[in-house]
């Protein structure tokens, strides 16, 4: 059988707000989230022999079904009829890992998108995201990207008024955040800063990065410890080279910033990637057709 190749497009928060808990220990939530060009390569090849395996350049990365790119593919198998085939899953990964910037939920998007692609569509991109909620609460929105307000877990989403191309430079500092500590830390919070939700909404209608821009904001910015002076100091150092603004992307610790063009987004990334070795530069990209 013949290699399928795909990407995985990463993601970020341009805003991110925690509305409350739920009585299923979930959180409600209001994200307005965008996809961009920086991605993982994928590739698929099935079997016959129900053999399920994934492969990555990432030694840390599990090899089995803990791996949810491969739960991914025999996720779509067994729902569209295929149970009996297996899969080889390789991922060349350029996403930063334990970022905020979905590379894990991104992949597994890549795999439903190409499988359903390889067998001539059997499901509808809801079908796609409906599968992709069983996965992880980021991996519906990971299906077509774009620009997109999602709400409840992560799974109600609303598509946008697409964002105008920008560049970005996203940089991730050599260090994870503990997302379950983040999460318990707003919920002992009674008063916090919250994103300009409506604003952002406002500025993409209007096309106006500049705007949507000093609007961003990450509520968990808000709650983190001594991380904190080191988020806060990238972000000044983007806003020094010129972007228009910054903020921190999911629960971290990848921070990201808009800049006016790409020659400022170059000059940022090369400066910053001296002391910070996962830095980017990339650009915003439209919604995928599925």
């Amino acid at each position: 059988m013949k290699v399928i190749y795909t990407k995985a497009y990463a993601k970020l928060n341009l805003s991110l707000d925690v509305l409350s808990k739920r009585p299923d220990g979930y959180h409600d939530l209001c994200m307005v989230m965008q996809s961009v060009e920086h991605h993982d390569d994928v590739s698929i090849l099935l079997n016959l022999e129900g053999q399920f395996y994934a492969q990555s350049d990432r030694r840390y990365l599990p090899n089995d079904e803990r791996n949810i790119a491969l739960k991914a593919a025999r996720l779509f198998l067994e729902e569209t009829g295929h149970g009996d085939m297996g899969a080889s899953v390789r991922l060349r990964k350029r996403i930063p890992v334990c970022a905020g910037l979905g590379g894990g939920s991104a992949d597994a998007a890549a795999v439903l998108r190409a499988l359903n692609e390889h067998f001539d569509h059997p499901l509808s991109c809801a079908e796609l995201e409906a599968l992709g909620m069983k996965l992880g609460m980021d991996v519906p929105y990971c299906i077509a990207g774009g620009t997109v307000l999602a709400e409840g877990r992560g799974e109600v989403l609303t598509p946008l008024a697409p964002m105008p191309e920008t560049d970005v430079v996203i940089c991730k500092p050599d260090f994870p955040i503990s997302t379950p500590e983040l999460f318990s830390r707003i919920d002992s919070r009674t008063s916090r800063c919250r994103p300009d939700t409506a604003g952002i909404l406002v500025a993409l209608e209007r096309g106006d990065v500049k705007g949507l821009s000093q609007r961003m904001f990450n509520v968990f910015e808000d709650v983190l410890d001594r991380r904190a002076n080191d988020i806060n100091n990238i972000k000044s150092m983007l806003l020094g080279f010129g972007a228009y603004g910054a903020a921190m992307s999911g629960t971290g610790s990848a921070v990201f910033a808009l800049f006016p063009d790409a020659e400022k987004a170059k000059w940022a990334a090369e400066s910053l990637r001296p002391l910070h070795r996962e830095t980017y530069v990339t650009k915003t990209i439209s919604r995928l057709a599925v």
